[in-house]
C-alpha cells in the first residue's frame, strides 16, 4: 500500500481545524472530533483487518455505500436486516451479493463501546468505502459526517433506483442524474469495477443467445468457459478487472477501450464522444482519475443525507431502535 501524504492522525487534525469552514450543509469534516475524537481511527482498522484477509470485501464496502446512497440517500437503510414483516433493501434481487455488513457492524460495536450512541451507521458506512478506497488504492481523501439514520427500508426501492447491469449509456446517465450527479461523476465513479467480481448473470446478456461484437474475441471465448450456457444454474464469479483485481486503479479504463470488461453498462461508456474521452484520459493518467475519484465519492456522500434532529442514531446497524 503507497504511503499517504499525511500520516493519518496529521490527516484527521488538519481535518479538524478547517472543519467548520469546511462544512456543507450539517455535514462537516471532523464532525466527531469533539464527542468521538476515535471514530474515524476505530472504522479505519476494522476496515484495514478486514480487507487485509478479504480484500474482496474492500469492494463490498466501497459498492455499499454506492448502493446506500442512490436508494433514500446515504441514510443506512442498506444496512438494514430483511424480516417477514419488513422485507428490506437487502431482500431486493439487486442487493443479493452485497458484502461487508459484519465489518460494520464490528465497527459499530466498537463504537457503541467507546462513544455509545453517537456515530451513525451510516457515516461508518462512509468512513468505511473511504478506508477501502485507501487499503486496495493507496489514495486517502477527507470524508464529510453528520449524517443521521434512516427509519425505511423496503425491498421495493432499490430496483427503481439503482442503475442495472444491462442499462445503456442513456439510462445510466439518466439514473445519475437523477441523484444530482453529471455524466462525468458518472464515468468517475465507474472506475471503482476495477475491483470486485461479478456473477455470470451480470454479463451473461452479452454471450448469449450470440455473443456480443464489442466483445475482444479472446476475452469473451473465456467467459463462454466460464458460463457455459444461459441459464447460470451455479452462477460463477469472476474478477472484474482481470489483471490487477485487488487494486482500485485505472486499468478498469484501460479495459474498456481493449474490450474486454464484463457488463453492458461498462462497454456502453464508449458510445458517447464526451464519456469516451473521458475513458481515455483516466487511462492515460491515473492520477487524474484519482483526484476527480475522491471528489466523485464526496459529491456522492451528500445525496439525501438526514442531519440535525431527523432520523436517529441506531444502537445496532442492522435494526431500527
Amino acid at each position: 500500500m503507497k504511503n499517504s501524504n499525511l500520516s493519518y492522525i496529521g490527516f484527521l487534525l488538519a481535518m479538524s481545524m478547517i472543519g467548520a469552514s469546511m462544512g456543507q450543509g450539517d455535514l462537516e469534516f471532523g464532525f466527531y472530533r469533539k464527542t468521538c475524537p476515535s471514530a474515524e481511527a476505530i472504522v479505519r482498522r476494522v476496515v484495514f483487518q478486514a480487507v487485509s484477509s478479504n480484500p474482496g470485501l474492500g469492494a463490498g464496502l466501497v459498492r455499499l455505500l454506492f448502493h446506500d446512497c442512490f436508494v433514500r440517500g446515504c441514510d443506512g437503510s442498506v444496512l438494514i436486516a430483511s424480516t417477514p414483516s419488513n422485507p428490506s433493501e437487502q431482500a431486493s434481487p439487486i442487493n443479493l451479493s452485497l458484502r461487508g455488513f459484519q465489518v460494520i457492524a464490528q465497527a459499530k460495536a466498537q463504537l457503541e463501546a467507546a462513544c455509545q450512541g453517537v456515530v451513525s451507521c451510516a457515516d461508518i458506512v462512509a468512513f468505511a468505502a473511504r478506508d477501502s478506497a485507501f487499503k486496495l488504492g493507496g489514495f486517502n481523501y477527507a470524508v464529510l459526517a453528520g449524517r443521521r439514520d434512516g427509519l425505511v427500508s423496503s425491498s421495493t426501492d432499490p430496483l427503481n433506483n439503482l442503475p442495472q447491469f444491462s442499462f445503456n449509456l442513456a439510462q445510466l446517465e439518466s439514473t445519475f442524474a437523477a441523484k444530482g450527479l453529471s455524466s462525468h461523476d458518472m464515468v468517475v465513479l465507474s472506475g471503482a469495477h476495477s475491483i470486485g467480481i461479478a456473477h455470470c448473470s451480470s454479463f451473461i446478456n452479452r454471450l448469449y443467445p450470440t455473443v456480443d461484437p464489442t466483445l475482444d474475441p479472446t476475452f469473451a471465448s473465456s467467459l463462454l468457459s466460464l458460463c457455459p450456457n444461459a441459464t447460470t444454474t451455479n452462477n460463477p464469479t469472476t474478477n472484474q478487472d482481470y489483471r490487477t483485481p485487488n487494486i482500485l486503479d485505472n486499468k478498469y479504463y484501460q479495459d474498456i477501450l481493449q474490450k474486454r470488461v464484463l457488463l453492458t453498462s461498462d462497454e456502453d461508456l464508449t458510445t458517447s464522444t464526451a464519456t469516451l474521452a473521458l475513458v481515455n484520459t483516466f487511462a492515460t493518467f491515473g492520477g487524474a482519475w484519482i483526484n476527480q475519484f475522491t471528489q466523485a465519492m464526496q459529491k456522492m456522500g451528500k445525496i439525501g443525507v438526514l442531519t440535525g434532529t431527523q432520523g436517529e442514531i441506531r444502537k445496532v446497524c442492522s435494526a431500527f431502535n
